[in-house]
């Protein structure tokens, strides 16, 4: 018994080590917030045999990377080929001669565990700050019937019948606007990251497909490529309940807190839960305000510095009433005020309509409550303005 409870220390020991040499050294350069997939954000046929080539924006440069992929919403194991990466060209195209195959475990091959993740082995790549990177992603036999997924790429992926290579031509593709299992794309240099965490309008929706135009893209270019910016928004997404996919506090644990080289984070959300309240608006508000205080202080724990978005105007969307309206003026009034965040960026006093507040301003608007590309680069800006100033401090 003695000799067993030793080995089982061995080992709990063996693991945390393991976890810190794994994290040491590496920041995020690109991120995504993974998701449960529906049948209708699947391809019309299984992913099983096919290989899909995914667009990344990344924002860090450097030459040591690595990469991660989840399974973390299916119920059964995915088996992965072969993984590859290079320079994205034009639509599906990439630079062959900068193809490189990543490992896993020394391996090509592997297999992602239901409700698990894994980080690719270490690999060399002169990837350059901002550029875009196209990951193939090659599967086996036995992938899930609905897999772990991002529903809001705003780029296209190309998915080939077969095992795809370096010089395949990806004719005759099915193109989806999702992503699947690539979940984190790590670099080893020393800076710092910030995360942005969102629902639709950072997640990109209004943004050109394939144009890299979310604010969060102008806040990358901001930065000058000098800071990893890491985009965990989701389309349709909760702060408290309901929404779509997890709330944020559910996932704020992995999406924030387990990202690597995060000193900053952008919180901009809590749209939804108002629009979406019903007769309860107020009471939504001081629950969305104890929520923003519990991730402002778990991320302090972490020593991570707190930047509070305003909620944007929504005047004239299917969100507009007057108690909405109401609360969200509540919940921006305690924004500004309050001490608990190291910083504001008061998106809503930059993209609203001086003479109607409550709503945005037409030029920067489609729909009146999603930005276009116009106001998304405003929000871009000011954001990289803010973060200069919050002045973090590296790893």
């Amino acid at each position: 018994m003695k000799r067993i409870a030793t080995f089982c220390l061995f080992l709990l020991l063996a693991s945390f080590s393991q976890q810190a040499v794994a994290d040491d050294g590496w920041v995020g350069t690109w991120a995504t917030a993974v998701e449960p997939t529906t049948a209708k954000d699947m391809p019309a046929t299984s992913l099983a045999r096919r290989s899909i080539r995914q667009v990344v924006h990344v924002s860090l440069g450097g030459s040591e990377f690595r990469l991660q992929l989840s399974n973390a919403y299916s119920s059964s194991p995915v088996k992965i080929k072969s993984v590859f990466v290079a320079d994205a060209k034009e639509g599906s195209e990439i630079d062959v001669r900068s193809a490189r195959y990543l490992r896993f475990n020394g391996k090509q091959d592997c297999v992602i565990k239901a409700g698990d993740s894994i980080f690719s082995d270490a690999f060399s790549y002169p990837l350059k700050p901002l550029q875009r990177l196209a990951i193939t992603v090659c599967y086996g036999d036995s992938v899930p019937e609905y897999g772990t997924s991002h529903r809001g790429s705003r780029t296209t992926s190309y998915i080939y019948n077969g095992t795809a290579k370096p010089k395949t031509r990806f004719v005759g593709t099915e193109d989806v606007d999702h992503w699947y299992n690539i979940a984190a794309l790590d670099v080893k240099v020393d800076a710092p990251v910030v995360a942005c965490l969102g629902n639709s309008i950072t997640d990109g929706r209004g943004t050109t497909t394939n144009a890299q135009n979310r604010w969060t893209d102008f806040l990358a270019e901001g930065l000058d490529g000098k800071m990893g910016v890491l985009n965990l928004g989701i389309g349709g997404n909760c702060v408290l309940r309901n929404g779509l996919s997890d709330p944020a506090v559910k996932r704020f644990g992995r999406d924030i807190l387990g990202q690597r080289g995060v000193k900053a984070l952008i919180i901009f959300e809590g749209v939804n839960d108002i629009g979406g309240s019903m007769g309860n608006a107020e009471q939504v508000a001081q629950e969305l305000i104890e929520a923003y205080e519990t991730m402002i202080d778990k991320a302090h724990a972490r020593g991570i510095k707190v930047l509070m978005g305003t909620i944007t105007p929504f005047g004239k969307s299917f969100y507009d009433s007057r108690f909405h309206e109401a609360a969200r003026l509540v919940v921006n009034d305690w924004i500004r005020a309050n001490e608990k965040a190291d910083g504001v960026i008061d998106f809503d006093a930059l993209v609203r309509d001086p003479q109607q507040p409550s709503q945005l301003l037409e030029a920067y608007s489609d729909d009146w409550l999603h930005l276009n590309p116009a106001g998304y680069e405003k929000m871009g800006r000011l954001a990289a303005e803010q973060i200069t100033k919050l002045n973090v401090s590296n790893p």
